[in-house]
């Protein structure tokens, strides 16, 4: 059979590779996606699958989640980046959501200043930690 340090190494090399691989997602307005897609966050593989969303007026929660739950299931995304005010739309899917990778970080856009009280993370460090308001 084959060694298995073989197997191990075999094994670092995969898991290296995820690391340098990885990409960030994006669900997020115009604004927000094309500054993330000019610092150079964009990517569109072989399949024509990309890692971004625009979401705009005439984008229904259904998309939101359908892309949420596109980009969390691809094993080569390591952050998820969503609009907090499009995460609020979503938030049932977003409370439900347990897995460590991708993360999914919440940020403000140019129009919805950052809420603490509606991010996922912030409310259970705050659980975690014994914290009331």
């Amino acid at each position: 059979g084959i060694p298995s340090c073989v197997l191990c190494d075999t094994h670092m090399a995969k898991k290296n590779l995820e690391l340098h691989d990885a990409l960030i997602a994006v669900i997020g307005d115009e604004d927000t996606v094309t500054g993330m897609l000019l610092a150079g966050v964009g990517n569109i593989d072989a399949r024509k699958a990309s890692n971004f969303v625009i979401v705009d007026s005439k984008t229904s929660p259904g998309q939101i989640e359908e892309a949420f739950t596109r980009f969390t299931s691809r094993s080569d995304i390591a952050v998820l980046l969503i609009n907090q005010y499009i995460a609020t739309m979503i938030r049932p899917l977003l409370d439900a959501y347990e897995s460590t990778t991708p993360a999914i970080l919440e940020i403000p856009s140019k129009e919805h200043p950052y809420d603490p009280s509606q991010d996922a993370i912030h409310r259970r460090t705050k659980l975690l930690l014994g914290i009331r308001d």
